[in-house]
């Protein structure tokens, strides 16, 4: 059994070199970070009762940034002074992602590989699942992958979106055939998971829900914002019991 999808590896592979530009193909990526990294080291700060006011305060944490692309979300933790391990399926992503650490003087371990594949020998604090589970095949066996790559107690955050009339029209109709922030085809919307469902297979896992919050876009501010609304985007932090 497997988790890839080769089409979807394919797909991502191809836009590999536009994961740095800020005006690319990624945009859309690059103004949903900041909100994603607020909300990963408040919880976080919670969790493991520490300071996040402090300079570096994901120090000597232990994350697992699983489908890192370019390593968007890798390079901010590290320099929130965590130790991140990322993994991602195509090799063309991997390759961009070492080049930029390289060239930023991050050190960040990248890894061409699957999380069914990655030795379970090593232990994560935090699993970073970030827009990766709408493309996954086999979405049970790849968090049976995640439990076992996490330490007790350890959080594990999974950011999808909703499958709902609203999400379509948002995600699919909206951003990529009329606003075209993103390639036509980037999304399948029967793909997308449902919070009901995605708690219901985690919890089966022996994880514990922790925090569940919605985010949407403000487009005249352009910038995103934590919401009670779970139609579109949404966060799950669970912990392992």
């Amino acid at each position: 059994m497997s988790t890839v999808n080769k089409d979807e590896i394919e797909k991502f592979s191809k836009l590999a070199d536009e994961w740095w530009d800020i005006n690319g193909k990624f945009k859309p990526l690059h103004m949903f970070n900041p909100i994603r990294i607020e909300y990963i080291v408040d919880v976080s700060s919670r969790q493991f009762k520490i300071d996040k006011n402090k300079q570096s305060p994901l120090k000597n944490l232990q994350i697992l940034d699983i489908g890192c692309g370019g390593g968007l979300i890798s390079e901010p933790m590290t320099r929130l002074g965590a130790n991140v391990t990322a993994i991602d399926a195509s090799s063309k992503n991997i390759n961009v992602a070492k080049a930029h650490a390289k060239k930023n003087n991050l050190n960040i371990t990248y890894l061409n590989e699957l999380p069914e594949s990655l030795s379970s020998k090593k232990k994560f604090d935090i699993i970073l699942n970030l827009e990766i589970v709408e493309h996954v095949d086999n979405l049970d066996l790849y968090l049976q992958s995640c439990f076992k790559l996490l330490k007790p107690k350890g959080i594990m955050f999974t950011a999808t979106l909703n499958r709902t009339f609203t999400s379509f029209i948002k995600a699919i109709v909206g951003a990529e055939y009329v606003l075209r922030w993103l390639p036509i085809g980037t999304h399948d919307w029967n793909k997308f998971v449902k919070p009901e469902e995605l708690e219901n297979k985690i919890t089966d896992l022996d994880f514990s829900i922790i925090n569940l919050t919605g985010l949407s876009f403000n487009p005249f501010f352009q910038e995103w914002k934590r919401t009670k609304d779970l139609s579109v985007n949404y966060i799950l932090v669970a912990q392992k019991n």
